[in-house]
């Protein structure tokens, strides 16, 4: 089972990612997009116009490739002002591009197959304020056909605060062994 990660942070090994790590440190086969690397814009959003959508030349279709390839996706975001950070929203907002591009038929139905986990790592009391992330989450999932599955919400704000959050930590390796079990079945 190839699991994909969408790191969203801004920041390097940041809080966020190595929750992820903890998550994904013994599996076999994880691919890797880290937003912040790729250089992606905006969405225009044509859907209207009587012409659709332009195309647009950047590397975006390079991470929806590698994630079209994966069976489970997570998506790591730091809650940003109680939400998910704008690389994320933009990569996201770029879906509805993607719904209706015919170099990339069939999304919604390929994104059906796979299943969707977020974990998302904040300062100020994530483990309340961050769920309307995690309801957000949900209905871009139950939109596009991917098969919300659950999250993994920690705390933490200067680098490695993570590691002091010891239920977080838990979560993250139980979800970790959980999606060992089902590579290996």
């Amino acid at each position: 089972m190839n699991v994909g990660v969408i790191y969203g942070s801004t920041r390097s090994q940041g809080n966020t990612e190595r929750l992820t790590e903890e998550v994904i440190k013994s599996l076999p086969d994880v691919t890797k997009i880290d937003l912040k690397t790729y250089q992606f814009k905006d969405i225009i959003d044509q859907r209207h116009d009587e012409k659709g959508f332009s195309p647009v030349e950047d590397e975006y279709d390079q991470m929806i490739d590698q994630i079209l390839d994966c069976e489970v996706l997570i998506f790591a975001t730091p809650i940003y002002w109680y939400g998910m950070t704008s690389v994320m929203k933009r990569f996201i907002d770029r879906w509805s591009q993607t719904v209706r591009d015919k170099n990339h038929p069939n999304f919604k139905e390929k994104m059906s197959q796979k299943q969707a986990y977020i974990i998302a790592v904040g300062g100020d009391n994530p483990h309340v304020k961050g769920l309307p992330l995690v309801q957000q989450f949900m209905y871009i999932c139950q939109f596009i056909g991917l098969n919300y599955k659950g999250y993994v919400l920690g705390e933490g704000v200067k680098p490695n605060d993570i590691l002091n959050d010891k239920k977080a930590l838990e979560d993250a390796q139980k979800l970790g062994e959980w999606l060992s079990s089902q590579t290996k079945s």
